[in-house]
């Protein structure tokens, strides 16, 4: 079997760069000839069709790369096998997507996203997102390296912390987070809620909005924000810090991070919805809150990236969820019974470590890809 592999590549930090390259990793391990290329570099592509001629070309992105991940290894006549995240709508290539033999999603969730936007289903199969648990995994507090960030951070050896990490903290539920804790503080033991987002122009404003509800709530001495740019090979540490992973997040394909925490024993506080469904265990490896809001439009504006003129309209004939709210009474109960109670963060953060070595290492992911692609493509 020859693979391709197309994604944000060389991987940056994010998400769909990470997803890829441990699935590149993987298959690299088990023997299997892979290359990994850039899906928007088309020349470079266009070099691997003519001489490694992959049996398939594997694109890591959501459904508005289906040019790079799926029209252009077509013109060639490669096999495109999508692998996507969903971002609450998909808005075109509904056709395209239907007369794959074969699409992978990264949850249960994106799936019915999908079927609910115009896909049968019928070629869609789930193949989560891996884990490198070789580097996230369990550290004692005492590690140099662990305590160094909370060192860093401001948060004493004493304090429970509590982390959000995402591109900005508001769409990992941050805002439900902090009004949790603001109902907590005056009961629970001395905490610090750090949120680590990612420097952008685009999440400035938010932040500061976030910082402002901080201050309303009067907990803004307990609340670090931390913006600066850092690579994977600090985010073991970064989480392996903390004591609670709370990211009751409003839109979620997969949650990433939260697996990610899971592997370094974390407890995790979630949403009952999306890809945690997929993700986390109520009550073993995670507490879920309900969802207390759904956000639904009836309309939307789309553009190039979505393969349309700018500024075109999608009126829907139904409603359609696009984002959710956690129940904010929920994540403070949850929070505080975690937060006065070591042996039940220890506990879970076991058994969430344990799944997560079974379900989600990327290893394991490996061999279910090829497995998958033998079936369906009859290539061994």
């Amino acid at each position: 079997m020859k693979v391709l592999v197309s994604y944000d590549y060389p991987p940056s930090p994010g998400g769909l760069a990470t997803q890829g390259d441990l699935l590149f990793k993987g298959l690299r391990e088990m023997g299997i000839e892979a290359h990994a290329v850039n899906f928007e570099a088309a020349q470079e592509k266009e070099w691997y069709y003519r001489w490694f001629e992959p049996d398939v070309v594997v694109g890591v992105g959501y459904w508005g790369h289906a040019p790079h991940l799926v029209l252009h290894p077509q013109r060639y006549g490669i096999s495109a096998v999508p692998w996507l995240v969903a971002d609450g709508y998909m808005a075109n290539y509904q056709e395209i997507l239907e007369d794959l033999p074969l699409i992978l999603v990264t949850s249960k969730w994106v799936k019915r996203i999908y079927m609910r936007d115009g896909l049968s289903g019928k070629n869609i199969e789930v193949l989560p997102v891996g884990c490198d648990t070789d580097s996230f995994m369990p550290r004692d507090k005492n590690d140099p390296k662990v305590a160094a960030v909370r060192e860093a951070l401001g948060v004493a050896p004493d304090q429970i912390m509590i982390l959000t990490i995402g591109g900005d903290a508001a769409s990992k539920g941050a805002q439900e987070v902090m009004q949790a804790l603001a109902i907590n503080d005056l009961k629970a033991p001395d905490w610090k809620y750090v949120c680590k987002v990612w420097p952008q122009p685009r999440t400035e404003q938010q932040n500061l909005a976030d910082l402002q509800l901080a201050t309303h709530l009067g907990i803004d001495k307990n609340v670090v924000y931390t913006t600066s740019r850092v690579s994977r090979n600090f985010m073991p540490y970064l989480l392996a810090a903390c004591d609670i992973y709370a990211a009751p997040s409003r839109l979620e394909g997969f949650g990433m991070i939260q697996v990610e925490a899971n592997a370094c024993g974390k407890p995790v506080v979630g949403i009952k919805a999306m890809g945690m469904l997929d993700t986390l265990v109520h009550g073993k490896t995670a507490f879920l809150a309900s969802v207390a809001q759904e956000i639904r439009l009836r309309e939307a504006v789309v553009g190039d990236e979505s393969g349309y003129e700018e500024g075109h309209k999608v009126v829907f004939k139904r409603p359609r969820t696009v984002d959710y709210r956690a129940s904010i009474h929920d994540i403070a109960n949850y929070l505080m019974d975690l937060m006065q109670n070591p042996d039940l963060r220890q506990k879970m953060g076991v058994e969430g470590r344990k799944r997560v070595v079974e379900n989600y290492d990327y290893r394991v992911i490996a061999r279910r890809f090829v497995e998958i692609i033998s079936e369906k493509f009859g290539i061994s």
